[in-house]
């Protein structure tokens, strides 16, 4: 076990062309944005607790076993070198995307630009308001892309919720130009069956496919009807991003996939993919797909072909996301066990269920097999206010090792190694103490990524963090240097 440094810190306290008005660097309101009421990175209302729980809360803190409200814990071989809180765009903070010296940051009501030349210091160099949840972000040479999975009444960056049942209703992708970061421009929107809950760039020279993963369709929903076995794949021309369409919806579960409850109790129903990780140089693809984990060959990208898929119906209940390790011979699944939203690093839970599952890959080519090795997951418990679940993270590209850094929501953040994947270790984290000991609201770090030297955290409630890694068994990774890194379109750091 790493030892503590403890850090006492107290806080304080539509089209397309008619949209692009809104769009100025700094945007002073923001308007609420609609959560889909799916499993899945959906933020809950507050919920107060029994009286019970609360004492428990408190006591935990007075005894030392969890930090204090606003408390920040690590260790020793972590630094906390900045914060900057939320600002004009004051939604729930999501993903994180970079490209040279700056930082995208995803938010309900929008994106934040980072400038990260001096990762001790970010200035914000541009906010866009642009309401629907979740908004998952990711960029490629002059575009950005923004992930629509909420219903709204039109494609534009003023529009207002709007309920799924109307034929009217938009979900899908959303396209600005970032050539001048200091003024984004709205210049493309590519609905989507079911929207678009997540989404994976596969570069391809003068195009950019995006795998558009959404799910949780209904016979109400006259864009969104079941049966939702698969992808949309979405063709975007770098030079025409106007011209951007899906060009297919390869079925990826020809047999339904997992059937959820009764058939497997306390899984889902496999009804399309939460996310999904390319691995380009190996044209391979994994994808967390709710009651189902897979990978795929991707060699021709609009033709996706599954190699083998796997599930655990005993300790997964959400297949979330998915990492590769450096050889591409191994794959981390997360389970969102209570979509985000619940206190499952307890005791009570267990050290398997909302945890990783690490799994070998075995075999060559379309023999290629999925197998299981271990569960790892914090055992630093949470208290029941802080919602807690195993959430985004990346690999730490240590030569010869498998180290990634990972978000935990108000679990913090953990690195750990997998070297060994029957037996992971945590080698270093860094947390914040509850946000209430009264009442349940979710928090904490929702994408813990590796950059350039860097750990970059954006924190839903807290705003965006900076983190140093000092440790001799991860200090390899700092001579790495990307010019760009959407962490679902994995480099070949081997090269």
């Amino acid at each position: 076990m790493t030892s503590l440094h403890i850090t006492r810190v107290r806080r304080r306290g539509l089209g397309v062309a008619a949209a692009a008005a809104g769009l100025f660097a700094t945007l002073l309101t923001a308007g609420p944005a609609v959560a889909t009421p799916d499993p899945g990175d959906a933020p809950a209302k507050k919920k107060g607790l029994s009286t019970s729980q609360q004492a428990e809360a408190r006591a935990a803190i007075e005894n030392g076993e969890i930090p204090g409200v606003d408390e920040i814990v690590h260790s020793k071989n972590i630094e906390h070198l900045v914060n900057i809180p939320k600002d004009a765009i004051k939604g729930t903070n999501s993903d994180l995307a970079f490209q040279g010296e700056y930082a995208f940051a995803g938010n309900y009501d929008g994106f934040r630009i980072f400038d990260i030349s001096n990762p001790k210091a970010p200035k914000t160099v541009s906010q866009v308001l642009c309401p629907g949840s979740q908004n998952d972000i990711s960029v490629s040479g002059n575009l950005l892309f923004l992930s629509t999975d909420s219903s709204r009444s039109d494609n534009s960056c003023t529009s207002t919720s709007q309920p799924a049942t109307e034929k009217s209703s938009w979900e899908g992708m959303k396209i600005f130009d970032i050539s001048d970061k200091s003024n984004p421009r709205y210049v493309a929107a590519v609905e989507t069956a079911c929207g678009s809950h997540t989404h994976t760039l596969v570069p391809g020279g003068r195009n950019v496919y995006v795998y558009v993963s959404s799910y949780s369709p209904s016979e109400t929903f006259p864009d969104c009807k079941p049966p939702h076995d698969g992808i949309s794949i979405i063709k975007v021309p770098r030079r025409a991003p106007e011209k951007s369409a899906v060009v297919d919806f390869p079925v990826l579960f020809p047999d339904g996939g997992n059937p959820g409850a009764p058939t497997n109790p306390g899984v889902s129903r496999t009804t399309g993919c939460h996310d999904i990780t390319v691995l380009p140089s190996k044209d391979l693809a994994a994808g967390a797909c709710m009651g189902d984990g897979i990978i795929f060959d991707i060699e021709d990208p609009e033709r996706p072909r599954v190699i083998d898929r796997v599930q655990d119906n005993v300790n997964f209940a959400f297949w979330h996301s998915a990492t590769f390790n450096q050889k591409a011979d191994k794959v981390v699944f997360t389970d969102e066990l209570g979509g985000g939203s619940a206190a499952t690093c307890n005791a009570a839970t267990g050290p398997e269920r909302g945890a990783d599952g690490i799994y070998d890959i075995t075999g060559k080519g379309d023999q290629r097999k999925l197998v299981f090795r271990s569960y790892f997951k914090i055992d630093r418990h949470q208290a029941d206010t802080e919602n807690c679940v195993a959430h985004n993270g990346s690999l730490i590209p240590v030569k010869g090792k498998d180290i990634m850094v990972q978000a935990w929501y108000q679990g913090g953040i953990s690195v750990w190694d997998f070297t060994d994947s029957a037996k992971p270790e945590e080698i270093a984290f860094f947390e914040r103490g509850p946000l209430s000991t009264t009442t349940m609201s979710t928090a904490g770090s929702w994408s813990a990524y590796y950059y350039n030297g860097y750990i970059y955290s954006n924190d839903m409630a807290k705003g965006f963090d900076v983190l140093k890694l000092n440790d001799k068994r991860t200090d390899g990774a700092q001579r790495v240097r990307l010019n760009e890194l959407n962490v679902q379109t994995q480099p070949d750091y081997r090269r």
